[in-house]
């Protein structure tokens, strides 16, 4: 067969093929918009079912009062103190930590050394491992153990910084590992040495990617409970912390004692308290969200 006759088969067959292919098209488009809806409708029918449970207690008095055995005076304000205080730790220790670890990892460690790929193999590992074991490691040796914090604010945010930490690093690096390498052989083709190249010219143009990768990862501690559960934090807390050695409470764990009272009264609070922690949550998305444009807006 003539190289003109395989084109004319294969063009036949194309076009035989087209309605088949339109109608697979149009099926596929249908499928992902139809598993949008589901999941756009699920979101928002339980926000609003959220909302219109705890409207009537979403008011002032609810970040102002502290928890009480009285349902109509309780409110979440040592919660949210207690929250601020220990994602505020986890960031302020798991950032600068796990930035400085991509950095290396990316930038200076041999790919060929044995240890550097048991610290890459870990840190993949780590990241998937569920956050109760880490309130396990946390109660055996930051809680009592050899460090003996006791169960205070700096307890939960080391535990906590163990959990968000493998996702800082691995965010960091894929940010760094974006830049392009024609950035970094002209810095050093132009005489910096290697260390003036990262901090002067590739952390600057991977700081939209980590700084939006980091404060999403932060923003998980924000909603993490069950590790604070093992190292005993308390659900019923009347003062804010004054300190990395008091008594805390956080959103989450308010959430769960409201939830689990007997008395129903309680249940608007609690949706209210959710209300909170999401308004919470998107704040910290928005701020990543700006800080990803404006970075990416100053590189330009």
């Amino acid at each position: 067969m003539t190289d003109l006759a395989q084109r004319q088969v294969t063009a036949t067959d194309l076009r035989a093929s087209s309605p088949r292919r339109k109608l697979f098209d149009a099926l596929f488009k249908l499928f992902l918009w139809v598993s949008l809806g589901v999941a756009l409708g699920t979101l928002v029918t339980l926000l609003v079912d959220l909302i219109a449970e705890g409207w009537e207690r979403l008011n002032s008095a609810l970040v102002v009062n502290m928890p009480s055995a009285r349902p109509e005076r309780a409110g979440i304000q040592s919660a949210i103190m207690g929250s601020l205080w220990v994602v505020g730790l986890t960031a302020l220790i798991s950032i600068p930590t796990g930035v400085g670890a991509a950095i290396y990892l990316e930038e200076f460690a041999k790919k060929d050394r044995w240890y550097n790929r048991i610290i890459e193999l870990n840190i993949q590992n780590l990241a998937s491992v569920p956050s109760v074991v880490y309130g396990i490691l946390g109660l055996a040796f930051i809680a009592r153990g050899f460090l003996s914090f006791g169960f205070t604010v700096i307890t939960a945010a080391l535990i906590l910084t163990l959990v968000v930490l493998p996702t800082v690093v691995i965010a960091s690096r894929e940010a760094l590992r974006a830049v392009p390498n024609s950035l970094r052989d002209g810095s050093l083709a132009l005489g910096a040495t290697e260390w003036e190249t990262v901090y002067k010219q590739v952390l600057p143009a991977a700081v939209p990617g980590i700084a939006t990768g980091t404060i999403l990862s932060t923003s998980r501690a924000l909603g993490e409970s069950a590790p604070l559960l093992l190292v005993g934090a308390l659900t019923f807390v009347t003062f804010n912390p004054e300190g990395l050695d008091s008594s805390y409470t956080v959103l989450p764990l308010a959430i769960f004692r409201f939830i689990s009272e007997a008395r129903i009264e309680f249940r608007p609070l609690a949706a209210a308290a959710s209300v909170v922690l999401l308004i919470i949550l998107l704040g910290m998305n928005s701020i990543a969200i700006f800080l990803r444009n404006r970075f990416e807006k100053k590189l330009r």
